[in-house]
């Protein structure tokens, strides 16, 4: 044999190429899959490519995107929503440590409740100032104790009906 037939080394090199191009043109075999996208177009005819464009998943992000969109904004409002509860947390408990240190250095009575609520007041801002309970008491140790409202997303618009409380005490300083 001259090597003419099929059963030769050169027709086997030869069948072997005809059934790789058709694994790959049908989509079956080693060659297919999500490696082989470089060939985007459809197969039509007699085995010609042609530009037929997405394969029906365009925007397909999009959609996802604005399906996530009021699950997104949502945990946005929450997590500020902490944000303003944490805040007036740290709010109630600076108003107290700065009432009780002017209730210290006021005489008892009067001038030490008045004194007291003027300075848990003063470094608050209009939004927080305006529920504000400031009271003071105690001789010797002196404890401030003041109450805030919550505010709902903006300071100043609504409060729930909640009250953060912050509570603080000192010495009495000795007179001279």
């Amino acid at each position: 044999m001259s090597g003419a037939g099929p059963t030769s080394d050169a027709g086997r090199v030869r069948d072997a190429g005809r059934v790789r191009d058709a694994g790959r043109m049908s989509g079956a075999g080693p060659t297919s899959g999500a490696g082989r996208m470089r060939d985007a177009g459809r197969m039509s005819g007699a085995g010609r490519v042609c530009d037929a464009g997405p394969t029906g998943d365009s925007g397909q992000v999009s959609i996802e995107f604005l399906g996530m969109t009021p699950l997104i904004l949502l945990t946005l409002v929450l997590v500020w929503q902490a944000v303003l509860v944490g805040y007036t947390f740290t709010l109630a408990g600076n108003a107290a440590d700065e009432a009780v240190r002017a209730g210290t250095a006021a005489s008892p009575g009067g001038a030490r409740q008045a004194a007291c609520s003027a300075a848990g007041r003063k470094d608050l801002s209009a939004a927080w100032r305006g529920d504000a309970t400031v009271s003071c008491g105690g001789s010797g140790y002196v404890t401030a104790d003041v109450s805030l409202k919550v505010p709902v997303l903006f300071p100043g618009l609504i409060a729930f009906p909640a009250r953060v409380h912050g509570h603080a005490g000192a010495v009495e300083e000795a007179k001279d």
